[in-house]
C-alpha cells in the first residue's frame, strides 16, 4: 500500500526477553525508583548529572551532519527500485567513535563569536551520552521521511505539471512542523506522565548505554566497532555486483526462467510481478528495502507478518484470481497501476480536465470506470480491516491498562522519579514557545494552499479542517502509541473525509491528506522524542532546539534532493523510458500517483461507494473490527498458554501491508532472514547476537548506502550504467507475469487467450 509514516517498531511484549538491567541504582542515590511501569523501573536509569554539557561544537556538528546525511541518503534511495531506509541507528552507532576522537583530538581552546558575549569551546571534555542522545535526535529527523515529496513528485513526474519552487517548499516545512502545536498542547499528558511509557524508547536507552559501557577486546575477537568496520567494508565492496555489474541477482526468479512461455506459471514464480514462489534475491537492499532491516525487528513480529503475508499472497489472492473476482484476469495479478474494462492501463488524461486540473465527469461518463489489479484492490480492503482491528486489539487487549494510566495522567500523578528529576534540574519549554511556532506555521500553511495561483487545490478551510482532525485524534492515538507501541495511522480517514466533501480533486486529497495525517504523525514522533530526553535527563529547551533545527535541516535537505533528481534525471519515474539498468522507478511514488488518482480525481463514490465497482470492500472494516476477538477469548481462557497473546491479528491483517511498492521477493527474503537471525541465531547463539545483532544491520545499511552514492556520481550520472549483457536488467526476466490471462484482452507483449 501506500506509504505510511509509522514508527516503525513492534509492541515490546513482541521481545522475548525483558529489557536488560544495568544496575540501575547506585548506593549514593538519594532517589527510590518509583516508576509505575516495571520495564521503565528494569531499564531507565534514576541518576542524572546536569553538569554534563549537551549543546556543544560536537552536538551541532555531527547532528546537522549526520540529519543532513541521512536525509539526502533516504531521499536518494526513496526513488530507487529497492528504496533502502537507513535508519538513525546506524548514525547513532557512527557517530559514537568519531564523538571520542574528536574529544581526543580537537583543541579546548574557547572561541569567541564576534561582535558577540558569546563563547564556546570546540573540546569541552570527554564525549558524553547526552550530546550522543541529542545527535541521535538530530538524525532521527533525518532518517523520517518527508510525506509531501511524495505530492512534488507525483505532480512533476505522472502528471507532469509545474508546481511553484517556494509553494513546493513550504508545503514540505510546514506539513512537518505543523505537529509541534499539537505536541505543547498534549505534552503535559505524553511525555510527563510516567504511565505514558513509550515502550520503543527503553530499545533506544538499553542501546545508548550499552554503547556507553567501557568496551574491552576479546581474546581472539573484535570490539563492536572493529565488527562494524569490517561489516561496512565487506557490504561495501559486494554492492557493486548487485548495484552496477549485475542488476538481475535483486530478484531471481527460476520459475520463469524454467517455463518461458507459460502465464501461469510465471504468474506463480515471479518475484517482482507475482506470487514469487521460488524466487529469492542476493542483494541486502532487496532484503531491507520497504521492510526495514529485518534484523532490528523481534522474531515474534516477523512471525505475525510472514503469516498475514502467506495467508494474503498464497490462499486470498489466488482463490481471488482464479475464481475472477472482480473481473481479475483482465488485468495483471500484482500491480500498483489503474486499468480500464478492456485491460488497458487507464487514461488518466480522459478524465482529468487539463486546464483545471479536476475531474471530467463527461470524461469518465464515456471512457470507462477505474479498475484495480486483484492484488492492489484486497490490499485497500486490508488497510481499512487493519485500522479496525488495531482499535479493536488495543480496546480488548490494552482497554483497562489504558483506562487506567489515562485516568491516572489527568489525576495530575506525575510524581515518578524521572519526573522529579527533570522538574528539580531543568527548566521547561515554555508553553508560548509552541504556540508562536503553531501560528507561524498555520499563516504559512495557508499562504502555501490560497497562494501561488492556488496550485495545491486545497482552500483555507481544507487546512483548518485537516488540522482540526489531528487535534482530535493526536492525544487518543498519543494514549495508545504511548502505552501499547501501536500507532494507527489517518491516511485512508483523511482521504475518505476529503474525498467526500471535495471530489475531483487530486492536489487537494492529497496535501488534505498530508496535513492532517503527517502533522499528527510529526507530534507523535516529537513527543516520542521529548519522552526519550526525559528518560535520558536531557534539558528540555535542548531537546526542543534539536529537534526544531532537525526538522528544519531534513525537510530541506529532503526537499533539495528531489528536486534536484526530479529536474536532473531524464525520465525518472518511467521505467518504460528509462536506459537499461537504471534504477530510478520510483515504486512508493508510483504507489501514491494511483492514490491519487482512486481518492481525488474518481474519489470514494466512484471507487468504495455506491458508484464504484469495490463497494464490498467496506465489510473488511467489520472484519477488521472482529478479528482480534477470538484470539482474546482464547487467551482469555487458556492463559497457561502464552503464545496465544503473541498472536496479533492487526499485524497479521496488515502483514502484506507494504504490497506495492514492496513485491513478494522483499517479503521472502525478509522474512528468512529476520526468522534466522531472531529465532535460530538468537535461541542458539544469544551473546554473539546481543553483541553483534545491531552493529551487523548498521554496517550492512552504511555499505550499501556509500557504494550506491559512490556508483552514482562517478559512474551512473555519466550515463555509464555497466556492461550490457542478460543480468543488467534491473528484473527478474518473468515478462509474462504481468499479463492477463481473460479471453479476448490485447495487451502487448502478451498472448491473447
Amino acid at each position: 500500500m501506500e506509504n505510511q509514516e509509522t514508527n516503525g517498531v513492534v509492541p515490546l511484549s513482541y521481545q522475548t526477553e525483558k529489557p536488560i538491567s544495568l544496575s540501575l541504582e547506585p548506593e549514593n542515590s538519594d532517589e527510590i525508583n518509583d516508576s509505575p511501569i516495571e520495564q521503565v523501573r528494569l531499564t531507565v536509569p534514576i541518576t542524572d548529572d546536569p553538569s554534563l554539557p549537551c549543546l556543544t561544537f560536537r552536538t551541532w556538528l555531527l547532528g546537522i551532519v549526520s540529519c543532513a546525511l541521512l536525509a539526502f541518503l533516504n531521499q536518494f534511495f526513496g526513488y530507487r527500485q529497492n528504496a533502502l531506509y537507513i535508519s538513525s541507528v546506524s548514525a547513532q552507532i557512527v557517530v559514537l567513535p568519531i564523538g571520542m576522537l574528536m574529544a581526543a583530538k580537537l583543541p579546548n581552546k574557547m572561541i569567541r563569536i564576534p561582535a558577540t558575549k558569546w563563547s564556546f569551546s570546540m573540546n569541552p571534555g570527554p564525549f558524553n551520552l547526552k550530546e550522543h542522545v541529542l545527535i541521535t535526535i538530530f538524525a532521527n529527523s533525518g532518517s523520517n521521511s518527508v510525506y509531501a515529496v511524495n505530492i512534488i513528485t507525483i505532480v512533476k513526474a505522472f502528471y507532469h505539471r509545474g508546481i511553484h519552487l517556494m509553494a513546493a517548499l513550504l508545503l514540505t516545512q510546514t506539513t512537518q512542523m505543523l505537529g509541534y502545536g499539537w505536541a505543547g498542547l498534549f505534552r503535559k499528558f505524553l511525555v510527563d506522565s510516567p504511565y505514558m511509557w513509550w515502550p520503543n524508547n527503553l530499545v533506544q536507552v538499553s542501546l545508548f548505554r550499552a554503547l556507553h559501557d567501557v568496551e574491552k577486546r576479546p581474546k581472539g575477537g573484535l570490539t563492536r566497532l572493529q565488527f562494524f568496520l569490517m561489516v561496512l567494508a565487506s557490504s561495501f565492496a559486494y554492492y557493486i555486483v548487485p548495484n552496477y555489474l549485475f542488476p538481475s541477482i535483486t530478484a531471481l526468479s527460476f520459475v520463469c526462467w524454467i517455463w518461458k512461455d507459460s502465464v501461469t506459471a510465471q504468474q506463480i514464480g515471479s518475484g517482482l510481478g507475482g506470487l514469487g514462489v521460488g524466487s529469492f534475491a542476493l542483494d541486502w537492499s532487496t532484503v531491507a528495502g520497504f521492510l526495514g532491516s529485518p534484523l532490528a525487528t523481534p522474531g515474534f513480529a516477523i512471525a505475525n507478518i510472514m503469516v498475514g503475508f502467506c495467508l494474503v499472497l498464497y490462499v486470498l489472492i489466488p482463490i481471488a484470481y482464479w475464481t475472477n473476482s472482480y473481473e481479475a484476469k483482465k488485468f495483471p495479478i500484482f500491480s500498483p497501476h489503474v486499468f480500464d474494462s478492456n485491460g488497458q492501463e487507464y487514461n488518466v488524461s480522459a478524465i482529468l480536465n487539463e486546464t483545471t486540473f479536476e475531474f471530467n465527469e463527461q470524461g469518465y461518463d464515456g471512457y470507462s470506470k477505474i479498475n484495480l489489479s486483484i492484488f492492489f484492490s484486497y490490499a485497500y480492503g486490508l488497510s481499512f480491516a487493519t485500522l479496525a482491528a488495531t482499535l479493536s486489539h488495543v480496546a480488548l487487549f490494552h482497554g483497562r491498562s489504558i483506562w487506567q494510566q489515562t485516568k491516572a495522567t489527568f489525576q495530575d500523578k506525575f510524581g515518578d522519579v524521572h519526573t522529579r528529576l527533570m522538574k528539580k534540574n531543568y527548566e521547561p519549554v515554555p508553553q508560548w514557545w509552541f504556540y508562536t511556532l503553531l501560528m507561524v506555521v498555520l499563516a504559512l500553511a495557508m499562504l502555501t494552499c490560497e497562494g501561488f495561483g492556488g496550485q495545491l487545490q486545497l482552500p483555507y478551510w481544507g487546512v483548518l479542517l485537516a488540522m482540526g482532525l489531528a487535534l482530535l485524534f493526536t492525544l487518543p492515538i498519543g494514549v495508545i502509541t504511548a502505552t501499547t507501541n501501536q500507532q494507527p495511522g489517518l491516511n485512508v480517514i483523511t482521504e475518505l473525509i476529503i474525498g467526500y466533501m471535495y471530489p475531483g480533486k487530486p492536489l487537494a486529497n492529497v496535501a488534505f491528506k498530508t496535513y492532517g495525517y503527517i502533522s499528527m504523525t510529526q507530534a507523535i514522533m516529537f513527543l516520542n522524542d521529548f519522552k526519550l530526553g526525559h528518560y535520558m535527563k536531557i534539558p528540555p529547551k535542548s531537546m526542543f532546539v534539536v529537534q526544531l533545527v532537525g526538522t528544519l535541516v531534513a525537510s530541506s535537505v529532503y526537499f533539495s534532493t528531489a528536486w534536484w533528481l526530479l529536474t536532473s534525471v531524464e525520465n525518472i519515474c518511467q521505467p518504460s523510458k528509462l536506459p537499461e539498468g537504471s534504477p530510478w522507478t520510483c515504486p512508493g511514488d508510483d504507489v501514491f500517483y494511483s492514490a491519487s488518482i482512486i481518492w481525488g480525481v474518481a474519489g470514494p463514490l466512484r471507487m468504495f461507494g455506491r458508484l464504484g465497482l469495490y463497494s464490498k470492500m467496506n465489510y473488511f472494516f467489520l472484519i477488521g473490527l472482529l478479528a482480534p476477538l477470538p484470539v482474546w477469548i482464547l487467551s482469555r481462557k487458556f492463559p497457561e498458554h502464552k503464545f496465544i497473546s503473541l498472536i496479533h491479528m492487526p499485524i497479521i491483517l496488515g502483514g502484506a501491508g507494504a504490497m506495492p511498492p514492496a513485491r513478494a521477493v522483499n517479503y521472502i527474503c525478509w522474512g528468512c532472514v529476520g526468522l534466522f537471525f531472531n529465532f535460530y541465531v538468537y535461541r542458539r547463539y544469544r551473546g554473539w547476537w546481543a553483541r553483534h545483532n545491531y552493529i551487523l544491520s548498521a554496517g550492512l545499511d552504511a555499505g550499501v548506502a556509500f557504494m550506491a552514492i559512490l556508483c552514482y556520481f562517478t559512474l551512473q550520472v555519466r550515463d555509464i550504467n555497466g556492461m550490457r549483457w542478460w543480468g543488467l536488467d534491473l528484473d527478474d526476466h518473468c515478462p509474462l507475469a504481468s499479463c492477463p490471462t481473460a479471453p479476448g484482452i490485447e495487451v502487448e507483449g502478451c498472448p491473447v487467450f
